[in-house]
C-alpha cells in the first residue's frame, strides 16, 4: 500500500525547447539543481516572447514602449488622466529635456495635450487626449488577447495556482532585494 504522505511527481508536459539544454546541463554540471534551472530559464524565456510580442503590438500602433507607459501612467492616476512632466519624467527615467521631447511628439500626434497649470503659472499639466485614450486602450486590448491566447493552455485552477506560485517567488526576491524599478523609456 501506498504512503499517503509521499507525493508523487506529476506527469510532465510535452519537451520544450529548454529540456535538451538542461539535460546537458545536468550532465555538465551534476552538482546544479536543474528544477530551479528550468523554472528560471523558463520564466526568462516567457520574459522575452512576451517582449517581442509587446514590441509587435506597440509597433503595429507606431507607438514606443516609453511612449505607451506615458500613456499608461496617466491612465493610472485615474480621470481625468494628467501628471505633471517633472514627475513623469521621474517616473519613467528620463531626463526633463527628453520628457519634453516625447510629449512634443506625441502632442503632434495628438495623443497628449499641455494645459496651463491652475497651481503654477510657469508650470504645466500633460493630459492624455480621448485619441491616445482610445489608442492606449486598443493595444492593451490586442496585448491582452495574445496574452490570453497563451495562457489558455492552463485551465482556471492552474492560471491560479501559477499566479500564487509566482507571487511567492515576486516577494521572496523583494523581501529580500526591495522591488524593482525598471526604466524601460
Amino acid at each position: 500500500m501506498k504512503d499517503p504522505r509521499v507525493k508523487t511527481k506529476r506527469p510532465t508536459s510535452e519537451p520544450d525547447s529548454l529540456d535538451e539544454q538542461l539535460e546537458v546541463w545536468g550532465r555538465e554540471l551534476p552538482t546544479l539543481d536543474l528544477e530551479t534551472e528550468g523554472i528560471v530559464e523558463r520564466i526568462q524565456k516567457l520574459e522575452r516572447h512576451l517582449d517581442r510580442s509587446a514590441r509587435e503590438t506597440l509597433e503595429r500602433f507606431d507607438l514606443s514602449h516609453g511612449e505607451w507607459r506615458l500613456m499608461g501612467h496617466l491612465r493610472y492616476s485615474g480621470p481625468p488622466y494628467r501628471g505633471k512632466p517633472g514627475k513623469l519624467a521621474k517616473h519613467l527615467g528620463l531626463s526633463s529635456g527628453a520628457m519634453t521631447n516625447r510629449l512634443d511628439n506625441m502632442e503632434r500626434r495628438g495623443l497628449v495635450r499641455r494645459l496651463d497649470d491652475p497651481d503654477d503659472r510657469r508650470g504645466v499639466i500633460v493630459e492624455l487626449t480621448a485619441a491616445g485614450q482610445e489608442l492606449w486602450e486598443e493595444t492593451v486590448g490586442m496585448q491582452a488577447q495574445k496574452e490570453a491566447f497563451v495562457a489558455g493552455v492552463l485551465d482556471d485552477d492552474e492560471k491560479s495556482r501559477l499566479n500564487d506560485l509566482l507571487r511567492r517567488m515576486v516577494r521572496a526576491f523583494e523581501d529580500l532585494h526591495g522591488p524593482v524599478h525598471k526604466h524601460h523609456a
